[in-house]
């Protein structure tokens, strides 16, 4: 029997005049995570929300959250994502000059680690670190904005990176952000996808529980 697909709905998408209610249909629905990504408008083109933004959905949100960090200098703010709640802090490996070192200090922290991988930086840079991550971040689109197409080399990228977690002996999670929606989502889990992290295609479906629904099923 195949694992069960989880589901990181993004809150990027979210509507942020009224965050509670949003919040509140993720604590009712199947989702297995909350998505929240962090920019500086450094690393990406965009800035999005700060530590008090998440300590306030941390205080309301029942799901553990899954926390991106689009940012230059991760390690800086490793000792505050925990305090925000993070239960995975994902750093990107283009970020990190010190990766190894990153995740051992993130695990320190008493959070899981994920390291994230833009598209055009290839699955061999995490060889050396792969049996020390909890989960990679494949991204699917270019960082930094919601709403972008999926970039089809996503696919044979997560079918290279199945194979060197299974050749590396890790029990890393493969996550996938960006375009992810009814066309996508069963050709990502068909090449080997455990995570699906999905924005608009959930909170501005007409019933987002539904579409989460729909999600686990694959």
């Amino acid at each position: 029997m195949n694992k069960p697909i989880l589901v990181s709905p993004s809150l990027l998408a979210a509507d942020f005049t009224n965050l509670k209610a949003d919040i509140d249909m993720i604590n009712r629905s199947e989702a297995d995570w909350l998505h929240c990504d962090v920019m500086d408008g450094v690393f990406v083109p965009n800035i999005s929300f700060g530590f008090p933004v998440l300590q306030a959905v941390h205080s309301i949100c029942r799901k553990p959250l899954d926390m991106h960090f689009m940012i230059v200098q991760p390690e800086r703010y490793v000792d505050a994502a925990a305090k925000a709640g993070a239960m995975m802090m994902t750093v990107h490996q283009e970020a990190a000059v010190h990766l190894h070192r990153l995740i051992y200090q993130i695990h320190e922290a008493g959070m899981k680690a994920g390291v994230a991988l833009n598209p055009s930086s290839p699955v061999s840079l995490l060889e050396d670190v792969i049996a020390n991550v909890d989960m990679v971040l494949v991204m699917s689109v270019n960082p930094g904005f919601g709403g972008q197409q999926f970039i089809e080399n996503t696919l044979n990228k997560v079918r290279r990176l199945r194979r060197l977690i299974a050749e590396s002996g890790s029990h890393a999670l493969i996550e996938v952000d960006g375009g992810v929606n009814a066309t996508t989502a069963p050709r990502l889990v068909e090449a080997g996808v455990d995570v699906l992290v999905s924005g608009s295609y959930v909170f501005k479906a007409d019933s987002p529980e539904t579409i989460i629904h729909e999600l686990k099923q694959l």
